[in-house]
């Protein structure tokens, strides 16, 4: 069922952290009529998230940071539990979760697995996010991470066992869609 769309305008409304346009265009019905429809559309490029494991220990590392967006919509203080991630730069996403998870973490890893490839929130957004995985030791961790001071970040490192996690999902006390399904791909697969 291969639709035709024809894009007729499209007006960009900010263009302040990242763009948001308004996007006017027709869109082939069923019938083969036409239908004048509009979205706004947010472009904040792509990006890559990575779950680290330690199948020796049976531990992950995860991320606490303050989003605002949540905090809007209710999350008490906007502080979420995340997995590391980043946007994608000018280089491939696999590059990006490298230097995003040493950026952020600390850990050092020399390679990542890519699981899955997923949009956000395709009704809105225009992100694609690629998933990775990775084990991790100690002894890749190469400073105490936290995220870099220019671009604002203000990133809480942890440790948690496996089982542990798995009952914060359970509990709410990890929301993150990301987080969420690189969990879930862990306990399908058996990582730990």
């Amino acid at each position: 069922m291969n639709k035709g769309v024809k894009i007729n305008k499209e007006t960009t409304l900010s263009n302040n952290w990242y763009t948001l346009k308004k996007v006017d265009f027709s869109y082939q019905l069923d019938d083969g009529s036409w239908e004048e429809q509009s979205r706004e559309v947010y472009d904040r490029g792509n990006g890559a998230a990575i779950l680290l494991y330690n199948k020796n220990k049976g531990t992950v590392v995860l991320t606490r940071q303050f989003r605002m967006p949540t905090y809007l919509n209710g999350n008490e203080n906007g502080m979420m539990i995340e997995v590391p991630a980043g946007i994608i730069e000018d280089e491939s996403p696999k590059a990006s979760i490298i230097r995003e998870t040493e950026e952020e973490t600390g850990f050092e890893i020399k390679d990542a697995t890519k699981v899955l490839q997923t949009y956000t929130s395709p009704g809105a957004v225009s992100e694609t996010l690629h998933l990775f995985v990775a084990e991790y030791s100690d002894t890749m961790k190469v400073h105490e991470g936290g995220g870099l001071e220019e671009e604002n970040e203000n990133i809480e490192v942890f440790e948690v066992p496996f089982t542990q996690v798995e009952a914060m999902v359970k509990n709410g006390d990890i929301k993150d869609a990301k987080t969420i399904m690189l969990i879930q791909y862990a306990r399908i697969n058996k990582l730990l």
